[in-house]
């Protein structure tokens, strides 16, 4: 069985993008190993300290490492992806042997992309997030990822009601990021 990883682009508990990371992991149940990267606790990106990497930086490039495919559930913040993702994916991006990036945890690394806000359904952070994931050489299953926009309720509820086109959407993501990983 395949081992995906799930990297959720927001801290808050009841984020949006967790709640549909649930929906994901559900999904995925029983056709895949599914976990939930903790990257809380990363420094920010800072050369000063790349050599040797901080402990917290060693565990999630090896977290990342041993997945066969990483899943990146983002929010959309300002028309982009969230900061605290910028800076994981910096971490990631940088070679874990000096001088040889395709020593990178992202170099080759298979991924897909899904998010969950407003109207526009993230589609300006899953956007340049595939920019980056390709400048960065990891291997991002075409065709854009899925987009969620979110009940207006949520806004005040905290609480996401998945319709039933947007739980397809995610079936049909899911099964082709299977197909993906080979």
């Amino acid at each position: 069985m395949r081992s995906i990883l799930l990297v959720i682009g927001s801290l808050r508990k009841n984020s949006f993008n967790r709640q549909l990371a649930q929906v994901i992991s559900s999904e995925l149940a029983g056709k895949a190993t599914v976990s939930t990267l903790q990257f809380d606790d990363i420094p920010y990106m800072n050369q000063d300290i790349e050599w040797p990497a901080p402990e917290a930086v060693r565990r999630v490039r090896e977290t990342v490492a041993a997945a066969d495919g990483v899943w990146i559930v983002t929010p959309e913040y300002n028309f982009n992806f969230p900061g605290l993702l910028k800076n994981l994916l910096d971490w990631l991006s940088r070679p874990t042997v000096q001088g040889d990036y395709k020593s990178a945890a992202t170099y080759k690394k298979k991924v897909t992309i899904s998010g969950a806000g407003g109207k526009n359904a993230t589609a300006n952070s899953r956007a340049r997030l595939t920019e980056l994931l390709e400048f960065m050489r990891a291997d991002v299953m075409p065709g854009g990822g899925t987009g969620v926009a979110v009940n207006m309720d949520a806004f005040k509820t905290d609480k996401v009601v998945f319709t039933e086109e947007q739980l397809r959407l995610l079936h049909e993501q899911a099964e082709a990021f299977l197909a993906f990983l080979g």
